[in-house]
């Protein structure tokens, strides 16, 4: 992490862009934006967050409950609702809309402008793409999610979550994502590791189907309307597909061939 912050650091150390979007939700942000700026007042540093209002500085761009506000020198310039944008589902999406969000502004767009962007926005391939709604349902693909800080993510954006998990599994195992399977209301687990995973859930209703053809053929089965069927495997894919985004692939042609 330290060799990390150095690299990035550099970035600002030539003597320093114009403008500088920072995100300080972690604490080596905020030495940076401090480092950086001359003081709060500084608007040459952008500030970004998901969670932490940014009020008191010359610049900030945050996200809270779901959104958007721009303020400027102690004052609001603008506002606006993240969570109806399907293509941005979450608060890491939603950290990752503030970030794009300033960076437009510091060239020059106009807030509607950047707003009216973000709804033709229909999310990157493989992460927390939203791949269709059928009667209700909605299916989500996060195949990208091939370690258990990504399947974290993806389980803390949704409600009424149907889980797909597994594939090769990575050392240390699912146990970390216990105290986030409350949006949980069944898993079906897939892959070399599935029988693994099913020992770690806890109380979480699980099911080993070892396909993706019968994870999704029964995912289908007993999802209701209001239901989110996620692919966040928390697992590499080598045991059934090349890499991550085959796995993706299938489960959208299964997905595709659901509709009516």
């Amino acid at each position: 992490m330290g060799g990390y912050f150095a690299a990035k650091r550099r970035l600002f150390s030539e003597g320093g862009p114009d403008r500088a979007v920072i995100g300080v939700d972690e604490v080596e942000g905020r030495y940076l934006a401090d480092q950086m700026a001359q003081g709060a007042a500084d608007d040459r540093v952008i500030r970004v967050s998901s969670g932490t209002k940014l009020e008191r500085f010359g610049w900030s761009v945050f996200a809270r409950k779901g959104f958007l506000a721009e303020y400027r020198k102690g004052r609001q310039v603008a506002s606006f609702d993240l969570r109806a944008i399907t293509g941005l589902p979450g608060e890491h999406n939603h950290q990752n809309a503030c970030a794009a969000y300033a960076a437009c502004r510091a060239v020059g767009l106009a807030p509607r402008e950047i707003e009216s962007a973000f709804h033709s926005f229909a999310g990157l391939p493989h992460r927390s793409q939203t791949v269709a709604e059928i009667n209700g349902v909605r299916w989500v693909n996060d195949s990208k999610a091939t370690n258990v800080d990504s399947a974290e993510k993806a389980l803390l954006a949704f409600k009424n979550i149907r889980w797909i998990a597994g594939g090769m599994g990575k050392e240390g195992g699912i146990s970390s994502l216990l105290p986030h399977l409350g949006n949980v209301v069944k898993a079906y687990l897939i892959g070399h590791s599935a029988r693994d995973f099913a020992l770690e859930l806890g109380q979480t209703p699980y099911e080993i189907v070892e396909t993706m053809e019968a994870a999704v053929a029964r995912a289908n089965a007993e999802a209701q309307s209001g239901d989110t069927v996620l692919l966040a495997p928390a697992a590499a894919s080598f045991d059934q597909y090349p890499n991550f985004g085959k796995r993706g692939d299938h489960f959208m042609a299964l997905v595709e061939a659901l509709k009516p």
